[in-house]
């Protein structure tokens, strides 16, 4: 019997998927698939069903953040050099991968709306929904990515799924994940950098450092705003010599507070009209 979507979440209106669009597609990628385009959108059908989710969005990278290297030039570097220092076999796997993944963008715009901008990454846009849901009416959202970032969009109605992990991230279930409030994961974001972006943190501050700062002064404004603190750890002169780059960090990682910033004016007035409009 064929697969029929629309019977599948017939009844089911009110609750959006969000899919981490390049993300997603590295399943195949470590596979070494270059064939996969039909079984993304199963797999985007199958987590629909799953969740009981009548609507879909994709959100779709469209190179690097032109927002964040204006803030940062090094912004993901890192991944450029490493690329650089490919063979000239894994750069044509690479090639022969994003050909498939632009004709899976492509077969997935048949049927759902593809949110994609030059410049702008899929973070952005997923927090501009999650930003604007009520306005939206997408009163319950589950984000498909495995990438951790993610989590900063989860409160009430918005949840993560990782298709790496198989584990979900709610609001329920977040202290099995973090040591920190969701309120104060930006804060600990900003105090250890990320080095899958090659944000730089403060040197010498860890995952518990940031913890135990965080439960001393509080978020990271607050510790900003206490500098100097006192102390002869090496950790902490760094963070009294450097603290601007906490106000850095959070322009860069705060994604529900600049999302917008990042996508800029026209796309966001692009994404209001196709989101308010069937298209």
């Amino acid at each position: 019997m064929a697969f029929s979507f629309n019977e599948a979440t017939a009844g089911k209106a009110g609750r959006t998927l969000v899919v981490d669009a390049l993300n997603l597609a590295f399943r195949w990628k470590h596979q070494g698939r270059t064939d996969f385009r039909n079984d993304y959108v199963q797999v985007v059908r199958s987590l629909a069903t799953s969740y009981k989710c009548s609507n879909i969005i994709i959100t779709a990278d469209w190179g690097s953040s032109s927002y964040r290297k204006e803030i940062l030039p090094e912004y993901k570097q890192n991944r450029k050099d490493k690329y650089a220092e490919q063979t000239e076999a894994e750069k044509q796997a690479f090639k022969d991968f994003f050909e498939e993944y632009e004709e899976t963008l492509e077969l997935l715009s048949q049927n759902y709306k593809v949110l994609r901008y030059q410049g702008v990454e899929a973070d952005d846009l997923a927090a501009h929904l999650v930003k604007q849901k009520e306005q939206y009416g997408l009163e319950d959202i589950w984000l498909v990515s495995s990438d951790r970032d993610w989590d900063l969009l989860i409160q009430e109605g918005v949840n993560r799924f990782s298709y790496v992990t198989r584990k979900e991230v709610t609001i329920s279930n977040w202290g099995e994940h973090y040591n920190v409030a969701p309120e104060e994961y930006i804060s600990f974001k900003c105090l250890t950098g990320d080095k899958g972006d090659n944000v730089p943190g403060i040197t010498g501050i860890g995952p518990k450092r940031a913890e135990q700062l965080i439960s001393q002064y509080g978020d990271a404004m607050t510790i900003y705003d206490n500098v100097p603190l006192d102390g002869k750890y090496k950790y902490i002169q760094e963070l009294n010599e450097n603290a601007d780059v906490l106000l850095k960090n959070y322009e860069l990682m705060d994604l529900v507070t600049y999302c917008d910033d990042a996508i800029g004016v026209d796309n966001v007035s692009d994404i209001e009209r196709r989101m308010m409009n069937a298209d």
